[in-house]
């Protein structure tokens, strides 16, 4: 029995000595996308091409399930691509919603910076253009996918916006950085949606400033989702927060403009937005969501 103890202790101070291997993040560029696996499991893709409103991500798929926490359009709503960000109502524009004629945010350069570690790097440039009109908007992304444990998926958006000329945002609630989530774990199917104080479902998040929401259902034996974080270095942070229960989450300043019905921002300014997604095994505690955002208004 002694001797058991021994090899059992020995083993166990061998796993605290021992740090696990990190997870090997792997990203290549096929064509108009970046299909990115961790742990040689397929994990997302970034899509840019030229039929496309604007680049996004699809699927987003869960640390367990393997199958996308986000969904992609439907006949009710075509617009809603996974997790994507654009806006409405720019200088008469409409980089959000269908019809290419109307509006588009162009991938300009889509490349892997880096992958093959613990992290992959994508970055990306953006031209919002129309027909018959000057482009109002460049936009520069860098984005950064970890995976912190083996039931987290993690992913930073970093965005600078370029004003190429004086542009006006009219009031709507299609702006900006935005998830739509999988009919089978939203509220509307039994699944649940929560901000960083507490309030649940459309009827309670609606219009509600709040830092983060997470949105999480059932899937079989397990529960899968995905939280929004913004961060505070976020020009009019905390944003109020556009929510649906059949699946729809998104920060979005331009539906609650401070003074009056538009936003005017002048030629040459630069907006920094950041965002953090975090795609996860369990619910917001189990998850850590609350711990995740502290770690990360210090970053």
């Amino acid at each position: 029995m002694k001797k058991l103890f021994f090899a059992t202790s020995l083993f166990a101070l061998i796993m605290i000595i021992v740090p696990v291997s990190a997870a090997k993040i792997v990203a290549e560029k096929t064509g108009s996308k970046i299909n990115v696996t961790i742990d040689n499991r397929f994990f997302t893709s970034y899509i840019f091409s030229d039929d496309e409103k604007y680049p996004f991500f699809y699927p987003v798929n869960g640390p367990v399930s393997g199958g996308s926490v986000t969904s992609m359009r439907n006949g009710e709503y075509p617009h809603h691509s996974s997790l994507f960000f654009g806006c409405d109502m720019v200088n008469g524009g409409n980089y959000w919603q269908e019809g290419l004629e109307r509006g588009r945010i162009i991938s300009v350069n889509a490349e892997v910076n880096k992958q093959g570690g613990d992290t992959a790097i994508i970055t990306n440039e953006c031209i919002w253009s129309r027909p018959g009109a000057e482009s109002p908007v460049k936009d520069s992304r860098t984005i950064i996918i970890t995976s912190p444990s083996a039931t987290v998926r993690q992913i930073d958006f970093n965005i600078s916006l370029e004003m190429l000329n004086d542009v006006t945002i009219r009031k709507t609630n299609h702006s900006l950085f935005s998830a739509r989530i999988a009919a089978d774990i939203s509220v509307k199917n039994g699944g649940i949606m929560i901000n960083a104080e507490g309030m649940k479902s459309e009827k309670d998040t609606f219009g509600k400033r709040s830092a983060w929401m997470d949105y999480y259902g059932k899937r079989g034996d397990y529960v899968e989702g995905l939280a929004i974080m913004q961060h505070p270095s976020n020009p009019l942070y905390p944003s109020p927060w556009f929510t649906r229960d059949y699946g729809f989450i998104s920060p979005t300043p331009m539906n609650w403009p401070e003074n009056g019905s538009e936003i005017f921002i002048e030629k040459g300014t630069v907006i920094n937005l950041r965002y953090r997604v975090i795609v996860h095994s369990g619910d917001e505690r189990q998850a850590k969501i609350a711990e995740s955002f502290e770690k990360y208004t210090k970053e």
